[in-house]
């Protein structure tokens, strides 16, 4: 299923690019960020598809940075400016979040690597920790970046969820947000089937997961009204 990651990495550039337009057109400082997660998204998968290819220390390093690391803290930060629109917590959380990923990016580049060898047709998930050394602050950082986007991605999403139910208004939100979180989700449920031995169902839950919140995003930003129908 080595064609998964082509197909994932068209369908996550595309998203970005929806998302980064709509930011172009309204504005909105979540558009903006969601964009830059999603392209760290895109950038993981492609790492993934050249990786698939031929063996680069750099492109691994790139495909752990953006995957492993970045991409869960962004799509979440982006969350943060939608729902904290008041005050500037959001913005001194993108900041530290900036510094962060700045000195994440700095270890994992400096990282040095192993002689041991890669093999191509197996995905860089089952291979990196053989290869790549990683120090304790790396490993660090990689555990507290993903449990900051997924609390800030999945909880805000199923938060904002549960706002539009109780008001009874903008049912499209309401739903859009639902898949979004659900789609956030994919590609840690395939982490654990990774663990399990399922290799393939890793690029199986990162194209998944990023069709999911495709949907997600194209149905919360509609402009139809749909809860009367929806729960008629």
């Amino acid at each position: 299923m080595t064609f998964l990651p082509y197909l994932s990495t068209l369908v996550t550039f595309v998203f970005t690019i929806a998302v980064f337009k709509r930011y172009r057109q309204r504005g909105g400082m979540h558009l903006l960020l969601w964009s830059i997660g999603l392209l760290f998204y895109g950038l993981g998968t492609l790492s993934e598809v050249l990786l698939s290819l031929t063996y680069h220390a750099f492109v691994l390093k790139l495909w752990y940075v953006m995957g492993a690391m970045l991409t869960a803290a962004w799509l979440g930060q982006g969350t943060v400016h939608l729902l904290a629109r008041k005050g500037s917590l959001a913005s001194i959380l993108t900041w530290i979040l900036a510094a962060v990923s700045v000195l994440a990016f700095t270890l994992v580049l400096i990282a040095p690597v192993t002689g041991a060898s890669y093999n191509v047709s197996l995905p860089a998930s089952v291979q990196y920790k053989d290869i790549l050394t990683r120090n304790g602050l790396t490993i660090t950082l990689t555990i507290l970046l993903n449990i900051y986007g997924t609390l800030t991605l999945v909880g805000g999403a199923i938060y904002s969820a549960f706002l539009f139910w109780r008001k009874k208004v903008l049912a499209n939100r309401m739903f859009g947000n639902i898949l979004i979180a659900a789609g956030a989700l994919s590609p840690a449920i395939g982490g654990s089937l990774l663990k399990a031995g399922l290799t393939d169902m890793l690029y199986v839950s990162e194209l998944i997961g990023a069709i999911i919140m495709f949907l997600g995003f194209m149905l919360s930003t509609s402009t139809k009204e749909v809860f009367e129908t929806a729960t008629a």
